[in-house]
């Protein structure tokens, strides 16, 4: 259906209409949520408070199609929202992201309550699609086989005034056979590189002083244009914005991971040590039949060179585990692979089928308590790995990012949190002065646990920041809002290299 304008519908701003964003999956669809929100802000909705659980006048999924399962979630929070939605005259419930883009009209056949489906290349239209499922009173399906505009440049509600995803490609170019993102997400797609670096600097003038570089296959960016060194380049460009004190990036790709890309990473300061490095198994067996183009010595390889040029480097990773025609000793690869790139963490996952993906379909498919063995004797090796190498810290002084809401038991403890450099989770003891997220704390670290650090002695410097100021002028103007318009406190903290929630769709 065509549609005289674009431009995003007025809500009646008398009566503040409130919204909620729920988000599955990977590190893409956190980005598009952000944009999602900004969306709906600008069009005159106001964020629920946190906790509303439904109570919203609409209600947005942003789903993610990678698990097999992933269905089910979606059919069963539509299930539960069905009764508030009947009793709740003008509530609406849209739909979006990767399992919008795969089911389309199924959607709606087996939640006729939802209002709108949208897909992955159009998120730009929700305002405007749930203003015609309002003035039509019938359900808005509209998916875009191609990208309409980059995310980026839509309109954001960021969950960080210190910390902000960038992206700079979307869709992939591979053809793993466990994925089915390309068919999602679309081919892979770049970014021009002015545009990437005035919206960094527009961001740090805001003051964002981390920005991580985000792309299905970030490593891969420039194969629009045929420059293989792009993406060096671009590192090397962010190191040259005065302000910007850390860049990561996330997630390479081995096949693309290159010597220039190294060297970039070492020699610009502001690029943080740290790397995730997807493995998925070690098996040069199983790497064929996933379609993952190198093999055990060339991932090694990597991780070596990365090591010798940062020592100090912390490396992460995704395993499958249980991948169809899997054996015993393809396994032991593994197992070998891990003992020897020692790992700072690994998101490990049970294979999973996708749904229209070849390895859904492949014989050899892994008897599940096979898989549930195997998986806990690699997570209990990762384990030992991940304290080994937290051990090597203590001692260490480091400067810490501070964060909000990454320590869970910060209130109790009378402890703070923050990143490493390195992006490790270090709890530290609160310093007699003020310090915000943003801030930077200098700490010795004293203890080492599996999965974070702990520096319980007297924070040793305290550097307080423009990114500091920006939180607190954001606390300061959400907590002067009226009652009946208040958005709810954000999330403040630096962005994880991969949520635990998934695989991520990103993690290739």
């Amino acid at each position: 259906m065509t549609i005289s304008s674009d431009r995003s519908p007025a809500v009646d701003v008398s009566v503040p209409k409130t919204y909620e964003v729920r988000t599955y999956g990977c590190q893409m669809n956190v980005h598009d949520s952000e944009r999602l929100s900004g969306l709906l802000e600008e069009a005159g909705y106001v964020r629920a408070p946190e906790g509303s659980d439904g109570d919203a006048d609409v209600v947005v999924f942003n789903t993610c199609a990678v698990r097999e399962n992933a269905d089910n979630r979606l059919y069963g929070n539509l299930g539960r929202l069905a009764p508030k939605k009947a009793s709740r005259p003008g509530m609406q419930i849209a739909v979006g992201g990767c399992l919008a883009q795969k089911d389309q009209d199924t959607i709606v056949k087996k939640a006729p309550w939802v209002d709108v489906v949208f897909g992955t290349h159009n998120i730009g239209k929700l305002p405007i699609l749930l203003e015609r499922a309002r003035v039509q009173e019938e359900a808005q399906v509209e998916i875009a086989e191609s990208l309409e505009a980059f995310p980026s440049t839509l309109p954001t509600r960021r969950e960080s005034a210190y910390a902000a995803w960038v992206s700079i490609s979307v869709g992939c170019n591979n053809t793993c056979t466990f994925c089915i993102v390309p068919a999602l997400r679309g081919k892979e797609k770049d970014r021009r590189t002015g545009d990437i670096l005035a919206e960094i600097e527009a961001l740090v003038a805001e003051g964002v002083s981390e920005i991580t570089l985000l792309g299905q296959n970030v490593n891969a960016y420039g194969s629009d244009i045929g420059d293989r060194e792009a993406f060096s380049k671009l590192l090397r460009a962010c190191g040259k914005i005065e302000g910007l004190e850390r860049v990561r990036f996330t997630s390479p790709h081995p096949r693309d991971f290159t010597d220039d890309v190294i060297a970039a990473m070492a020699e610009t300061p502001n690029v943080m040590p740290q790397l995730h490095m997807p493995l998925q198994s070690g098996s040069d067996t199983v790497l064929k039949a996933m379609r993952r183009s190198y093999r055990q010595e060339r991932f090694l390889g990597i991780i070596e060179k990365v090591r010798a040029a940062m020592p100090d480097a912390a490396i992460s990773t995704d395993i499958i585990v249980g991948f169809p025609g899997e054996t015993e000793e393809d396994f032991e690869q593994t197992m070998h692979t891990v003992r020897e790139a020692r790992f700072t963490n690994a998101f490990t996952f049970q294979y999973s089928k996708r749904p229209g993906t070849p390895a859904a379909t492949m014989e050899g498919q892994i008897p599940k308590e096979v898989v549930q063995a195997r998986y806990e004797r690699l997570v209990a090796l990762q384990e030992e790995i991940s304290w080994d190498e937290n051990k090597k810290q203590v001692g260490r002084t480091l400067e810490l990012m501070v964060a909000e809401g990454e320590g869970r038991k910060d209130g109790s403890t009378h402890r703070l949190s923050g990143r490493a450099p390195d992006n490790r989770l270090v709890h530290f003891t609160k310093p007699d002065e003020e310090v915000r997220p943003g801030d930077v704390v200098t700490v010795e670290i004293t203890y080492a646990a599996p999965h974070h650090l702990l520096a319980e002695g007297p924070v040793l410097n305290v550097r307080r920041t423009r990114a500091g100021d920006a939180w607190e002028k954001r606390n300061a103007a959400e907590a002067a809002k009226p009652a009946g318009v208040l958005l709810g406190l954000p999330k403040i903290g630096v962005p994880e290299p991969l949520p635990a929630a998934t695989g991520g769709c990103a993690a290739h």
